[in-house]
């Protein structure tokens, strides 16, 4: 709903210019805003013109008129001025009033729309009966974002990134908790040759989001998508592929800032694994001997040997380390889960298992 402050600006302004008095009221006479001292308008003189089939109607100098939405009386308009014109002015406040409460209202409507439509609340035909109502194109390639903020959000973020994602051009801001913005991006701009380069685009965007909360919010965010839809009543999936990209990215590539649905890979996969399976798993693996906690330097040294497709020089040369003492790691790491992660199937063996015994670390949080 418009704000008194909202009303109370429109109706100072319109003063300025014609030099005529405006109170606002609702219906019970209550003052909403004014610009004149109004306290001795009678509240039962407007309550019975409120609800009379009069449209206007002058009482004591003051012109009366009604403000309506979908002809629901909202407000009782009072103009006073000097000038022949006092009527004429009254109807052109009612006009901007009954504008901004239509604009202010659709802007609400579009909001819960998003909301119940990327928590699938509603019915296929709802969705296209309320799209058609609120001006939403149908049918657009869009993908839906999820911008996760570490703090609780404020209007600052939210208008941050309204800067950078208008509604004129189709992308809609909206937010589910305290914690995380939904972006629901229109691709309707963008014409790739091949439906990759719609990801090339939504992953510059999604490091754009990131980049700029840190540069001018000194905010570190994460930012997950979904896959591209071509459908608005396919929202809530890209929603959802969005959010599990989110918590899959946080268990499994907990360095990255962005993370896309399409790119989860294995993580994916083992994130939908039920408990009792990798546990299985793990005692497969390592029998009795399952690695709880790996030191910080076993797993840089791991990481690092994976990152150079498991050369023995080049990690060493990275790590700073003579070859002797990585190779020494390397075989301590063996002795005590059995993996000699030099061999291509034991390491990936290994990259899993680690993977793994993340996800049960993850299952325990979430239960506590």
């Amino acid at each position: 709903m418009i704000s008194n402050q909202i009303i109370q600006t429109s109706i100072d302004e319109l003063k300025a210019i014609t030099k005529t008095e405006i109170c606002i009221m609702d219906v019970n006479g209550n003052i909403i805003a004014s610009t004149f001292e109004s306290n001795t308008i009678d509240k039962d003189v407007i309550t019975n013109f409120a609800y009379s089939p009069a449209d206007s109607q002058v009482i004591g100098g003051l012109h009366l008129l009604k403000i309506q939405d979908e002809n629901e009386i909202m407000y009782v308009l009072a103009a006073k001025g000097n000038g022949g014109d006092t009527y004429m002015i009254g109807k052109i406040a009612v006009s901007q009033i009954q504008h901004l409460i239509v604009a202010y209202k659709e802007r609400f409507d579009r909001n819960n729309f998003f909301q119940n439509l990327i928590l699938d609340n509603m019915l296929l035909v709802d969705i296209y009966n309320k799209a058609k109502k609120l001006h939403i194109d149908v049918e657009v390639p869009r993908a839906v974002f999820i911008i996760e903020t570490k703090v609780d959000k404020d209007n600052d973020i939210m208008e941050m990134l309204k800067s950078l994602f208008s509604s004129q051009a189709g992308d809609y801001l909206t937010s589910v908790d305290e914690r995380n913005i939904i972006l629901i991006k229109s691709l309707r701009e963008v014409k790739p040759a091949e439906k990759l380069e719609y990801y090339a685009y939504l992953e510059e965007t999604a490091k754009t989001v990131v980049d700029m909360m840190c540069s001018e919010a000194m905010m570190n965010v994460k930012v997950s998508y979904g896959t591209v839809i071509s459908e608005l009543k396919e929202v809530s999936k890209s929603y959802k592929e969005a959010k599990m990209a989110m918590e899959v990215g946080k268990i499994f590539y907990a360095e990255k800032a962005v993370m896309a649905y399409n790119t989860l890979g294995i993580g994916r996969l083992i994130y939908q694994l039920p408990i009792n399976l990798c546990k299985i798993f793990m005692e497969e693996i390592f029998g009795e001997n399952v690695p709880e906690e790996l030191d910080d330097e076993t797993l840089i040294t791991i990481q690092k040997f994976f990152e150079n497709n498991l050369n023995v020089s080049e990690t060493s040369r990275q790590l700073f380390v003579h070859r002797n003492t990585l190779v020494y790691r390397i075989e301590k790491l063996q002795k005590a889960t059995g993996l000699d992660i030099r061999v291509f199937d034991d390491a990936l063996t290994f990259k899993i298992a680690l993977m793994v015994v993340n996800y049960m670390k993850y299952l325990e949080t979430v239960e506590f």
